[in-house]
C-alpha cells in the first residue's frame, strides 16, 4: 500500500511540480519493494545481492532530436514545463554493495512482460517475483557481477502480477480523439465461437463503432490465398456468455463457428491509440541514468555502472533491432545508451514497436501472425537498395553518428532461418551474395538449434517429429561474457560463424541435402518475408492508412545446408550435434491436430534419433550410420563429446566451468538414445 506522501507526490508529478529531479528525463524513482535475496547468500567476489521494484517516472522534452523519432509524441499532452509525463514498471536485481559488481547493468528486454534471463543464463526455473534457489538456478549472472535489470516497454500485456509494463499517454489532434485502422487476425485449432481481436492473451484494441461499415471479416485458406467476405449479418463484435451474445468490443463472434485451419482477419476502426514508441524512450532514459548520472534510490551511485548491455530473446531481439533502426540508442545528451547488444533468435525481424495503433505482440511465423509490420526491409545493418522499389536503407544508418552504435551480437538458431527469413540479415537483395558486416557487428548461427532449446527428453508437441533438445545455451553463456570483455576492454570475441553463399553453406531450401528418412516429411516451404505497403504515410509518420497492407513480391530465402547426417555444417555446433545420437534440425511440420501438415510448425525443431543398430536401420532403410556402427560405447561416446566440448571451450564458445555438466548431459543422453532410459532417469542438468 502507497503512503499518503508517496500518493501526494504522484499527484504533484502529474501536475508537473515535482521538486528536484534525478535527471531532465527520469523524474522520480518509486521504490515499492526491497529485499535481500535468498537471505543474504553471498555469490562469489559480488557478494550479497538484494532486489527491488516499483515504478519510475519520466518526462521527456518532444523538441529534442532524441524524441521527434516517437511517433506521435507531438501530439501528446503536456505538464507546465512542455514535457510528456509517463512511467513505468521495473524490476532490479543488485549486489548489495554495488562497487563489488562488474560494472555492467545487464537489461533484459521483457518478452511480454516476463523475465527469462535468470532462466536462459542461470538455468533457473521462470519466475515473475524471482526470490527462491531455484529461481536463481547456478548463479552464474549474480556470480559474474552484474546489476540485472528489467523494464516494462509494451503497454498491452496481459493483466498478471508481476509483468512489467509502459503506462503511455493518450495522443489528440488538436484536442480531439485519434482513430484508425486495426487490423486482427488468427487461426484456430478448434471450433470456437468467438475470439479476441488481441493476439494471444494481450490486450486489444477496442471497435469504435461496432455496426459501421467499413468493419469487415474476410476468411482465406492459406497466407497468399483469396480473402472472402464473411456477410455482415453472420458475425458481431461479442462473445458468448451464458448461452446469448453479449456485446464486447475487444472480440468478434462468428454464428457459424471459427473453423479449425482457416484464415480470419478482422479490420476495425478503433481510437486513442498509446504512444507505444515511449517505451523504448523509457528503457534508454533509465540506462542513461544509470551510465551518467546517479540513482540513489536504488542505491546506485554515480559512476558505479560503467557499460550497459542489452539482451531480448525472440520478440525482445526484435525489439533490439528495431530500437537500433529508430536510433533510440541517443539519449537527450546525445550520449550512447547501450555499449553492447545481444538479439537472440530475432533473425531478419523488427516489429509494432513505434507507430500508431502498433500492437507489439503481433510477430510474424510461417502460419501465425501475416502481413504485420516484422519482416520488412531493410535488413542488413548496412544500407542497400531494393531494386524493386528503389528504397534505400539499413538497419543501423539512422543512429546520427557512428559513435553512437554499440557492439552487436545476432544470435540465430536454425530454425530463425526456416521461420524468421535470418539469411537475409547478411545476404544481398538477391541472395547471390553475402553481404559485408560492419565491425561491429558479429553474427553466430547455433547450428540445428529450435528457436528456444526443447526440454530432455524430447516430447513431440505441434509437430510431426519430437521438438529439439539442443541445448546451445552454454554458448550463449560464453558469449554475454565476450561481449561484456568486448564492451570492458576492447578485448575482441570470436569471429561471426554463420551460414554463407559463396562457401555453399547457405543454399535455396531447394537444394538442402538432407537425407531420406522413415517417417520424416521434408519440405522447401519457409517463412517468407515480403514487399508490404502499409501507405504513404507509414515510413515518415508511422501511421498505417493500408489495412490490410499490399504485398508485393517476396525477397530470396536461404538456409543452412546440412551433412550427411541432416545436421547443420556452419555456425557453432554443440557436442551433442558434433558427436551426433540424432538429426537435429530447426524445422517440424505441424501434425494435422495443429495445423497445416505441409506447413512448419511454430518455432519448433525436431529431433530425429539415429537407429540403435545396424539391423535397425536397414530394416527402415535409414541412411544415416546407426549408433553401434559409429561408437565402440558409451565410453568412447562421452570421449569424443569430451574432445568436442573442450574444442569449443578453445575457441571461446563454451566456458571451461561447464565442460563437466555439458558432459554430464551428453552421457544421459547417450542412455535415453542407447537403453530406453525414462525422463527420471534422464533429466539434464540445469
Amino acid at each position: 500500500m502507497l503512503s499518503t506522501v508517496s500518493k501526494i507526490a504522484r499527484v504533484a508529478l502529474l501536475l508537473g511540480l515535482s521538486a528536484s529531479p534525478l535527471s531532465a528525463e527520469v523524474v522520480r524513482i518509486d521504490v515499492q519493494s526491497r529485499a535481500d535475496l535468498l537471505g543474504g547468500q553471498a555469490f562469489g567476489a559480488a557478494g550479497p545481492y538484494e532486489k527491488l521494484s516499483g515504478k519510475i517516472f519520466f518526462a521527456v522534452d518532444p523538441s529534442l532530436p532524441a524524441n521527434r523519432i516517437v511517433t506521435d509524441l507531438d501530439r501528446a499532452p503536456r505538464n507546465a514545463a512542455g514535457k510528456v509525463e509517463f512511467s513505468s514498471d521495473f524490476f532490479l536485481i543488485k549486489p548489495k554493495r554495488i562497487e563489488r559488481g562488474n560494472g555492467a547493468v545487464l537489461y533484459e528486454v521483457s518478452n511480454r512482460g516476463g523475465k527469462g534471463m535468470l532462466g536462459f543464463f542461470n538455468h533457473a526455473t521462470g519466475s515473475l517475483d524471482p526470490g527462491s534457489a531455484a529461481d536463481m538456478g547456478d548463479g552464474f549472472l549474480m556470480t559474474q557481477g552484474f546489476t540485472l535489470l528489467w523494464v516494462g516497454w509494451q503497454f498491452d500485456v496481459p493483466r498478471r502480477q508481476g509483468l512489467v509494463r509502459v503506462y503511455p499517454p493518450i495522443p489528440t489532434e488538436n484536442g480531439r480523439p485519434i482513430q484508425g485502422l486495426v487490423r486482427s487476425d488468427f487461426v484456430v485449432t478448434e471450433k470456437e465461437t468467438d475470439h479476441s481481436l488481441a493476439d494471444r492473451d494481450h490486450a486489444a484494441y477496442a471497435v469504435v463503432n461496432p455496426n459501421a461499415p467499413e468493419n469487415v471479416m474476410t476468411v482465406r485458406d492459406s497466407v497468399e490465398g483469396p480473402r472472402r467476405i464473411v456477410p455482415r449479418d453472420q458475425w458481431s463484435f461479442g462473445r458468448v456468455e451464458g448461452g446469448k451474445v453479449v456485446s464486447d468490443p475487444t472480440r468478434v463472434h462468428l454464428a457459424a463457428k471459427f473453423e479449425p485451419g482457416k484464415i480470419y482477419e478482422v479490420v476495425y476502426t478503433a481510437q486513442d491509440p498509446p504512444i507505444v514508441g515511449l517505451g523504448p524512450a523509457a528503457i534508454r532514459d533509465v540506462i542513461s541514468m544509470l551510465k551518467y548520472k546517479s540513482a540513489d534510490p536504488l542505491a546506485i551511485p554515480s559512476a558505479a555502472i560503467t557499460r550497459a548491455l542489452a539482451f531480448g530473446v525472440s520478440q525482445s531481439g526484435r525489439f533490439l533491432r528495431t530500437y537500433l533502426y529508430y536510433g533510440f540508442n541517443r539519449d537527450e545528451g546525445n550520449r550512447k545508451v547501450f555499449d553492447g547488444v545481444i538479439a537472440h533468435v530475432a533473425g531478419a525481424g523488427r516489429g509494432s514497436f513505434n507507430h500508431r495503433f502498433a500492437q507489439p505482440s503481433r510477430d510474424g511465423h510461417p502460419y501465425l501472425n501475416f502481413f504485420y509490420p516484422t519482416d520488412i526491409f531493410p535488413f542488413t545493418d548496412i544500407a542497400q537498395k531494393d531494386p524493386e522499389t528503389g528504397a534505400t536503407d539499413g538497419l543501423l544508418t539512422h543512429a546520427a553518428s557512428p559513435d553512437l552504435l554499440p557492439k552487436i551480437f545476432y544470435t540465430n538458431s536454425e530454425y530463425e532461418y526456416w521461420g524468421r527469413a535470418a539469411s537475409l540479415i547478411h545476404t544481398t537483395i538477391d541472395a547471390r551474395a553475402d553481404a559485408p558486416l560492419m565491425d561491429n557487428v558479429r553474427i553466430y548461427l547455433l547450428t540445428a538449434g529450435q528457436h528456444g532449446p526443447g526440454v530432455f527428453p524430447p516430447t513431440q508437441t505441434i509437430g510431426q517429429q519430437r521438438n529439439n533438445p539442443l541445448d546451445y545455451r552454454w554458448a550463449m553463456k560464453a558469449l554475454l561474457l565476450a561481449m561484456d570483455r568486448w564492451t570492458a576492454n576492447g578485448t575482441a570475441p570470436p569471429p561471426s560463424r554463420y551460414p554463407r553463399v559463396a562457401d555453399g553453406t547457405l543454399v535455396p531450401p531447394d537444394r538442402l541435402r538432407f537425407p531420406t528418412v522413415s517417417g520424416v516429411t521434408t519440405s522447401t516451404a519457409v517463412h517468407r518475408a515480403y514487399r508490404a505497403d502499409y501507405g504513404p504515410r507509414f515510413a515518415t509518420e508511422g501511421i498505417v492508412t493500408v489495412e490490410p497492407p499490399r504485398i508485393g513480391t517476396a525477397f530470396p530465402i536461404l538456409v543452412p545446408q546440412v551433412d550427411a547426417d541432416g545436421n547443420g555444417i556452419a555456425g557453432v555446433r554443440m557436442p551433442e550435434l558434433s558427436v551426433p545420437l540424432a538429426t537435429y534440425t530447426g524445422w517440424n511440420l505441424f501434425n494435422d491436430r495443429s495445423g497445416p501438415t505441409d506447413a512448419l510448425s511454430s518455432m519448433q525443431g525436431s529431433y530425429i534419433p539415429l537407429a540403435r543398430s545396424s539391423a535397425e536401420r536397414k530394416r527402415t532403410a535409414d541412411p544415416r550410420p546407426s549408433v553401434e556402427e559409429r561408437y565402440r560405447d558409451k565410453d568412447q561416446y562421452v570421449g569424443l563429446v569430451t574432445k568436442a566440448a573442450l574444442d569449443l571451450i578453445d575457441q571461446g564458445f563454451l566456458l571451461p566451468e561447464d565442460l563437466a555438466v555439458v558432459v554430464r548431459n551428453a552421457g544421459r543422453h547417450w542412455d535415453y538414445a542407447v537403453t530406453g532410459a525414462s525422463s527420471s532417469t534422464a533429466q539434464r542438468d540445469r
